[in-house]
């Protein structure tokens, strides 16, 4: 959410930002927010000039009578009535105008950062580095499903019957592999110092609207019949809500956390379920990092949250590049954002495994995280990003590491995760 001060000093950069973003319906909103701000600081300052009005004769009420003045004093208590219902009204139109301009507020998007290359859609992300060498074996490499069964790993019929499409079973060595990896990941984290969490795994509507945009909750998120509570699409959600109308002291920045949780998620939109795979689903689980820091710090820790899940894909022998995404691709709160995207030998291309994104100050406005500093109050930066999330990321660890005859080797890093297990042998 931009901060006013910033929008009405800053009208032209407001629009050139939601230009540069493809959302030149929403320029319109501009105008009309500053009109709206325009009436209500106006009703704001005729209010205080009233109170202050009403103060003042207030006190001549009591002089009057006194004085036996009967007649002045019942005029001036008639004043100060009116001047009373004046004020009443004018303070249910500022609430009206006050929830009108926060949600222009909050549909505006973040400003970009300057070098965020331009462009529509996920079509025109640019890639910013390849890190490890992919290969295309000399073999063919079955769908992921297929390598899957053929450990008799997944129960995609069972899962259908059960919840319906975009849900699985996961079963024998291919469920212990991915929780092998999910505590790989996790033990990983804390030895780069981040703090490890179990969060809740639902959270409240003034959490939802805190840390995502009103057209992403429609699209992701599942809604608890007859409560106020929401399934995460990500711990993301509960992790950066955990500090919601919370003061921090500047000493104990930064914050860096990660988590574990299932993610739920509607994937309404041009995706969509898949019915054969795991790569777009309901229900999934992830390890997460997230950051609350200084303002100053946000750019440095963004860099270094996108490097750590590079690096850990690096020690699954699975090569990944980095694609940094453009305007039209970054979601509204975002300010800057990267995909690590893993080698697929099967499809000759990389794919989505992660995202890494700075949210400046967005997501603190609209939380109400501050920061108490030396030099008065401020609101913290928070970043988010994937460390791994399977079953995705399984799909890049099988294919890269599976050999001519059906069998897959396990990532030496994750043999003590696997009772010692070095290679994966199919059942059929």
């Amino acid at each position: 959410m931009l901060d006013m001060n910033f929008i009405r000093n800053n009208p032209d950069k407001v629009k050139e930002n939601i230009k540069k973003k493809f959302q030149d319906s929403k320029l319109p909103l501009v105008d009309e927010l500053l009109d709206l701000d325009k009436e209500y600081r106006s009703i704001k300052t005729t209010d205080d000039d009233l109170r202050g009005k009403r103060n003042l004769i207030s006190k001549q009420i009591g002089q009057l009578m006194a004085q036996g003045k009967r007649e002045e004093a019942e005029k001036i208590k008639a004043e100060v009535k009116e001047i009373g219902e004046t004020i009443a009204n004018n303070e249910v139109r500022e609430e009206e105008l006050a929830a009108q301009i926060k949600k222009i507020q909050m549909t505006l998007p973040n400003i970009i950062d300057d070098d965020v290359p331009i462009g529509k859609d996920d079509s025109e992300n640019v890639e910013v580095k390849r890190f490890g060498e992919p290969v295309v074996p000399d073999f063919e490499i079955p769908y992921h499903t297929d390598i899957m069964e053929s450990f008799n790993g997944i129960d995609l019929d069972s899962a259908r019957r059960v919840a319906g499409n975009g849900f699985y079973y996961l079963m024998g060595d291919i469920a212990r592999l991915h929780s092998a990896c999910l505590a790989y990941a996790r033990d990983f984290m804390i030895n780069r110092g981040f703090t490890y969490c179990v969060p809740p795994f639902m959270i409240r509507s003034e959490v939802v609207s805190g840390v995502m945009s009103f057209a992403e909750m429609e699209n992701m998120m599942y809604k608890i019949e007859g409560e106020d509570l929401y399934l995460i699409g990500t711990s993301e959600h509960s992790m950066i809500g955990k500090f919601i109308n919370s003061i921090l002291e500047e000493k104990d920045l930064p914050y860096t956390l990660t988590s574990y949780s299932p993610c739920f998620r509607k994937e309404k939109g041009a995706h969509g379920i898949e019915e054969r795979g795991v790569y777009r689903i309901h229900q999934f689980e992830k390890q997460e990092m997230i950051v609350v820091c200084k303002p100053e710090e946000s750019h440095e820790w963004f860099w270094k949250l996108a490097q750590n899940t590079v690096d850990l894909f690096r020690t699954l022998d699975v090569p990944v590049r980095m694609l940094e995404c453009c305007s039209g691709d970054l979601a509204d709160l975002k300010c800057k954002s990267v995909d690590v995207e893993a080698w697929s030998p099967r499809q000759k291309k990389y794919f989505e495994v992660g995202s890494c994104s700075n949210l400046t100050d967005a997501q603190a406005r609209r939380l109400g995280i501050r920061v108490n500093g030396e030099n008065g109050k401020y609101f913290a930066h928070t970043l988010n990003n994937t460390v791994v999330a399977p079953p995705r990321m399984l799909i890049a660890l099988l294919e890269n590491n599976l050999n001519a005859d059906g069998s897959v080797n396990v990532p030496e890093v994750l043999w003590p995760y696997m009772g010692g297990t070095k290679v994966l042998v199919p059942k059929k």
